[in-house]
């Protein structure tokens, strides 16, 4: 049963993750406001498949930005708070993955993450939209691919396998060593833990392609060709691992002040 704290560490780094990708773009392209000095005033482009032809005619800006960085901190805040209410019901047992009555909370709990990372995701989409054009050299979409496919892929065949247990599918056995019974919570969860560890190795190999380690040599060296220390792994990890970023960025994005700010920068048409 202590499978649910692994995968709750697990849901709190995919909303790392999507955070991160957004915030690596913005330091490709040079920040905030690199960004409006290539993109604004551009109209939007009507598109289909970014769900962009019924909207209303309009340019991006500032505005613009600040939607999709809005909508990608939203993630960071609501999927560690379903985490930790994940963890109360399962203490409580009121939560069990694949239960869809409307007495438990995983139904619940499914409504509330879909929605929440479609709004991330869509944010995602609508601002490569709007940088394709600049951010083709550093080749985003293979990047976000690299980052994404285990955790999202996760997410999905866990709910696969919560249908087949409920369609009976996945049924209950007797462990042969243990002669104790096995419910099919558990053969689920080891199903989808060995389908993960399979997918890993094919992971690491696109993460290989996608963030090749070339480009960094020439970043280790000053202008006489001189190497530059690097900082020791563990002040990386502590980097890595500090929220403040995350809640800076949460600050500066959902304080009543940035229209203010947005407004001195002129007028904007969101």
């Amino acid at each position: 049963e202590n499978y649910i704290y692994f995968d709750t560490v697990r849901d709190c780094y995919e909303a790392f993750v999507i955070y991160s990708f957004l915030s690596l773009c913005y330091e490709y392209l040079g920040g905030e406001m690199k960004i409006i000095e290539a993109i604004g005033g551009k109209p939007v482009v009507r598109s289909w498949w970014a769900c962009t032809c019924c909207f209303p005619k309009f340019h991006y800006s500032l505005g613009f930005l600040k939607f999709c960085k809005q909508a990608t901190l939203q993630f960071c805040f609501v999927k560690p708070i379903v985490a930790l209410v994940t963890i109360i019901l399962h203490l409580t047992h009121n939560y069990k993955d694949g239960d869809w009555s409307f007495d438990h909370g995983y139904l619940y709990e499914m409504v509330i993450y879909n929605i929440s990372i479609s709004l991330a995701l869509y944010a995602l989409v609508l601002f490569y939209c709007a940088t394709r054009e600049i951010l083709k050299p550093h080749k985003p979409v293979l990047k976000f691919a690299a980052v994404k496919s285990v955790v999202f892929l996760s997410f999905w065949q866990g709910v696969a396998l919560a249908v087949a247990e409920k369609i009976g599918l996945i049924k209950s056995t007797i462990d042969v060593s243990t002669g104790k019974k096995v419910e099919q919570e558990s053969i689920a969860t080891a199903i989808q833990n060995f389908i993960i560890t399979i997918e890993m190795f094919f992971a690491a190999i696109l993460l290989w392609y996608a963030f090749p380690h070339k480009v960094y040599l020439d970043r280790r060296k000053d202008e006489e060709g001189r190497g530059i220390p690097m900082q020791g792994i563990t002040s990386h990890i502590r980097h890595t691992l500090n929220p403040t970023d995350i809640v800076d960025d949460a600050v500066h994005n959902f304080a009543p002040a940035y229209q203010q700010y947005m407004k001195h920068l002129g007028n904007e048409e969101v």
